[in-house]
């Protein structure tokens, strides 16, 4: 139909302008949709949900977000990318896709307190079961697997006691029983190992079949957005979890994508910039008087070392890469104190999260938790480092360690 006698509001609705092909700049340009147009009838029929080979409506992604998915799926060496509204709904995805009622799911001790929370109260109402073990003692994963364990998840490291758990046996207990794996990596990034490329002692290829991050962290590095991804090799998962994504109406927006898109190329500066402002700060805190424990992959004594420098070390040239972030006991002190030593800093700010431009503090009460037996105090404070000067941050910490001491009976 030609333009001419339509109204000017249908005019500009139905402009027929569009620009050259063949531009190309620096940043990937931005598309919004929720509809999704269709060049004839055969392309709404012949339609690729799954694979990105075409585009059907704006749930299922635009150039954009298919840009991201594949650029996140290089990085943690996968073959297929889904993104979800944030790291906790990718957790959840991934346990709505791949369990049912009568299933058995297991949980490393110090996992992220939502996702316990999420297995333990909603999955329960539709009749799955779960159980915690050991991460840093596969035979106490072997132990707990029964013929209905369909999925055991694995976080490393720990996102508030930091322990690093002993991935290649954990796999190998899953490998050698033919039970599925999801890993968190919101720690590693995929910049402190590959989850794909991991192996045994003796260089044998370990299958992970999922892999999870928050992007809300280092890879948005703003504390601006949020958002999750999930990763396969596996074409047939991807299909399951994909299909649930749909099912569930789960989407993200493309300004939050674009956002990302952008931090991308300077992720892997941050993260080593943080890593060492980490390390520094941790071995500072180890000297202070109060202290009964840090908790650090990278320090000799924190719990899980060993399997930090075999994973960690071995991807990078033996230094080893860590995150940005470490915890602390001051075993000898209470809550009212835990509570005075966070409230006197003065650049670490109270918050949750992890990865972006401020440094923050947040204290936990372990007492609840499996993983309360290795520590020296259910009291926890965890300290997200920023991108301060290290020398401006440390002096911060000594003031509020100072401040605790002088108000200590």
């Amino acid at each position: 139909m030609s333009g001419d006698g339509l109204a000017a509001n249908t005019r500009l609705l139905h402009h027929p302008y569009t620009p050259p092909p063949g531009f190309a700049g620096t940043t990937v340009p931005m598309h919004k949709a929720s509809t999704i147009f269709f060049p004839n009838m055969a392309a709404v029929r012949n339609r690729d949900w799954a694979f990105k080979s075409t585009y059907t409506y704006g749930l299922a992604g635009t150039p954009t977000s298919y840009v991201l998915e594949e650029r996140l799926a290089t990085l943690d060496g996968a073959r297929y990318c889904l993104l979800a509204p944030s790291g906790l709904a990718a957790i959840t995805l991934v346990n709505l896709a791949l369990l049912k009622g009568g299933d058995h799911v297991l949980l490393p001790d110090n996992v992220y307190q939502p996702s316990r929370d999420f297995v333990r109260h909603a999955l329960r109402d539709f009749g799955v079961t779960c159980d915690t073990y050991d991460p840093l003692n596969a035979e106490d994963l072997a132990a707990r697997i029964t013929p209905q364990t369909k999925l055991v998840w694995l976080e490393a490291a720990g996102s508030v006691t930091m322990e690093f758990p002993d991935l290649a046996g954990l796999l190998q207990v899953c490998n050698a029983r033919g039970v599925r794996t999801a890993l968190d990596n919101t720690w590693g990034a995929s910049l402190a190992f590959r989850p794909f490329a991991l192996h045994t002692p003796d260089g044998a290829p370990l299958k992970l079949d999922v892999c999870i991050h928050a992007l809300t962290k280092y890879p948005s590095g703003g504390g601006d957005v949020l958002m999750g991804s999930i990763t396969t090799c596996d074409a047939e998962l991807l299909k399951a979890i994909k299909l649930r994504h749909l099912q569930l109406g789960l989407s993200v927006g493309m300004n939050d994508v674009e956002a990302i898109l952008r931090s991308l190329p300077n992720m892997a500066l941050r993260y080593a910039a943080q890593d060492q402002a980490a390390r520094n700060l941790a071995q500072f805190v180890a000297t202070q008087e109060a202290v009964t424990q840090v908790l650090h992959p990278a320090l000799p004594n924190a719990p899980g070392h060993a399997h930090w420098q075999a994973v960690c070390g071995a991807a990078n040239d033996d230094a080893g890469a860590a995150a940005g972030i470490f915890s602390f006991v001051a075993a000898d002190w209470n809550a009212q104190q835990v509570d005075a030593f966070c409230e006197s800093l003065q650049l670490f700010r109270i918050g949750y999260s992890w990865g972006g431009p401020i440094s923050l503090v947040m204290a936990y009460d372990m007492e609840g938790s499996p993983a309360r037996h290795r520590l020296a105090s259910r009291h926890v404070i965890r300290l997200c480092i920023g991108l301060e000067d290290v020398a401006d941050l440390q002096a911060d910490l000594a003031q509020a360690f100072a401040q605790v001491a002088r108000h200590t009976p």
